[in-house]
């Protein structure tokens, strides 16, 4: 059977100004709780913006060849720096999942306690509506790694083979352009035995051998078999690509995280009340429990490594 799920949608008002696009009347939205919760890998805080009073936050990157600076304001109101109506409406909207009503699927998962209190800790987390090769590739990149280190390569993956997109940024690669590359010329990312499981990403995205525009309407574990055809993607970095990149909800990526979630906090299982969101659960419980220090008991808490890593899918 296919998910579906309910979508609620919410008045948004635009505001033209010379610094770009004012959107009154988001709620549930925090920056850097949703760039910086391990979903995402193409967006960094720069300097905050002085174009206007009252601007909390920036954040620059891009998705899907859109270049994109976007500021918090301090009342919650957000600017998209050089951004049309036309342009939000039509990408940035949906990209930010801003049809969504969270206010009312945070009522629902608040029914659980501690999903109350991993809510209360991030209440501003999303998930974005990412596109699936580009979120394919940023889980295959996350594989035993960090999120520093994963944004450093897929910079330097888009700077070597993407093209100019504006403001400095650089497009992410397409399949065919990264199939026709031998794998030595990925030397210059640093990103090691994954070199070759991109390429074989690519290869067999391009051939239509894996077809990810077929993802979104199969049966979950059909499009992870779909998936798990590219040699490196396993369960892990499959869920990761469908929930991520294909808003596939009724995923939840079995990370080291995670794991202790379940074997903590959960034996029994995810109650109930997550049955339509398992995804939005999971992303609130996976954040908790990788930057609350007071999650699990001193005993249950995973060692420091001398690299201080922030585990992805691994």
């Amino acid at each position: 059977m296919i998910f579906l799920q309910e979508v609620f949608f919410l008045p948004l008002t635009l505001t033209q100004h010379p610094c770009g696009l004012l959107v009154e009347g988001v709620t549930d939205f925090s920056l850097p709780q949703i760039l910086d919760c391990g979903q995402c890998f193409t967006f960094s805080p720069i300097p905050a913006s002085d174009c206007m009073d009252g601007i909390l936050e920036t954040w620059k990157g891009f998705a899907l060849n859109h270049p994109l600076t976007i500021s918090q304001l301090e009342n919650g109101t957000l600017l998209f720096h050089n951004t049309t109506p036309e342009v939000f409406s039509s990408f940035w909207e949906h990209y930010f999942d801003l049809d969504t009503d969270y206010t009312h699927i945070k009522q629902l998962l608040s029914q659980d306690a501690i999903l109350r209190d991993a809510i209360h800790y991030a209440p501003g987390i999303r998930i974005l509506r990412q596109d699936g090769w580009e979120a394919l590739c940023g889980f295959i990149i996350s594989q035993n790694n960090n999120i520093k280190r994963i944004k450093g390569i897929v910079e330097r993956l888009c700077e070597s083979f993407g093209s100019a997109i504006g403001d400095g940024l650089f497009s992410f690669p397409s399949p065919q352009t990264l199939a026709a590359a031998p794998v030595e010329d990925l030397a210059p990312l640093r990103c090691g035995f994954r070199a070759k499981y991109l390429i074989d990403a690519a290869q067999k995205v391009s051939s239509g051998e894996v077809n990810l525009s077929a993802i979104p309407s199969m049966p979950l574990e059909e499009a992870k078999e779909e998936l798990m055809k590219i040699f490196g993607v396993g369960p892990k970095v499959a869920d990761c690509a469908l929930l991520y990149g294909f808003y596939r909800l009724e995923c939840c990526p079995m990370d080291v995280w995670m794991k202790r979630v379940f074997s903590h906090l959960y034996p029994k299982g995810l109650p109930s009340c997550t049955k339509d969101y398992i995804g939005i659960a999971q992303q609130y419980l996976f954040h908790y429990a990788r930057t609350c220090p007071d999650v699990f008991p001193a005993e249950e808490k995973p060692k420091k490594t001398s690299r201080k890593k922030q585990e992805v899918c691994v």
